[in-house]
């Protein structure tokens, strides 16, 4: 039986009167007294959980179901119903949970339910893709990604994969961060001192690249529209949110245009963008709009509708 996505769940989409299978990781449990556990499903794709609805004539319930904590990993088969509960469509009416795996200390499992500051989520990096933060910014960032390709696709660009690791400096006012295999104890040196790259990997000085934008412009002179949509990295020591050492940046170029046919671009990629990101993530933007920037939904609806 192919597994359903918690999306698919509560979009929805799962078959009536028939079993189904969900995969992901316990958020909550919660018991009654009248026998029953209630466990909050993620796999992801979703913003919000599945409930999982688990009676007590399960044969593992006392032994497994009822052990289950944040963060182990479950495998439920069951019918997907209307669910009374506020705040959720639908259900999972299990006939089977299976533990596929457990958490080995839950007294000290990092993530639980309950807010967390960034600062804490940088010392468990490996989890923290569990939490709604993260998991909804990796939502977006997907989103608009796949919106900015599809928008250059639409408008007849090609995209161009510039080189990460290069010889020029493409900004010319900027920190690079070098790229070398030299042995850093042991450098060789020219007759006059200096550092023989002749020796390194390449056989000259290389750097990550501040910008893909060299590149790019070569070849939309022989292609017409263009784009880069990669990495870059700035060496500036400056802890700003303004400063990135890494980050993507997007880089059209259009031959035999005039300034205000790439303002005309700029916009309409921007508004592409935009309404792509509230048609397919309302949940994950009304969560930034909650929690992260009051009114970012209302901004970006307005941009979106702006003349």
């Amino acid at each position: 039986m192919n597994p359903l996505s918690v999306r698919d769940i509560l979009g929805g989409r799962a078959p009536k009167d028939a079993p189904v299978t969900v995969r992901g990781w316990v958020r909550t449990r919660r018991d009654s007294k009248a026998g029953i556990s209630f466990i909050h499903l993620s796999d992801g794709s979703s913003f919000h959980p599945v409930q999982v609805v688990a009676p007590n004539t399960l044969p593992n319930y006392a032994n497994e179901v009822q052990r289950l904590t944040a963060g182990c990993a479950v495998e439920a088969t069951g019918t997907i119903v209307p669910s009374p509960a506020k705040g959720q469509p639908f259900e999972m009416q299990a006939s089977a949970v299976r533990v596929v795996g457990w958490v080995e200390d839950p007294d000290h499992y990092p993530i639980q339910p309950k807010p967390h500051s960034l600062e804490f989520l940088r010392d468990v990096a490996h989890l923290r893709p569990r939490t709604n933060v993260i998991a909804a910014a990796t939502r977006v960032r997907h989103t608009v990604a796949q919106a900015i390709h599809r928008f250059f696709h639409e408008h007849g660009f090609f995209w161009v994969n510039t080189p990460i690791i290069t010889a020029a400096d493409a900004e010319g006012a900027g920190a690079l961060f070098r790229v070398s295999t030299l042995d850093l104890a042991n450098l060789p040196r020219t007759p006059e001192g200096r550092v023989d790259f002749a020796q390194d990997f390449f056989g000259r000085e290389t750097f990550l690249t501040v910008s893909g934008q060299l590149n790019v412009e070569a070849y939309c002179l022989a292609l017409t529209k263009v784009y880069t949509f990669g990495p870059t990295f700035r060496a500036e020591n400056s802890n700003t949110s303004r400063h990135l050492a890494e980050f993507w940046m997007i880089e059209p170029e259009i031959a035999f245009a005039a300034l205000s046919d790439n303002a005309d671009l700029a916009e309409a990629l921007l508004k592409f963008v935009f309404k792509a990101l509230l048609e397919e993530r309302p949940e994950d933007m009304a969560f930034f709009d909650e929690r992260i920037e009051k009114g970012i939904v209302a901004k970006l609806q307005g941009i979106v509708q702006s003349e």
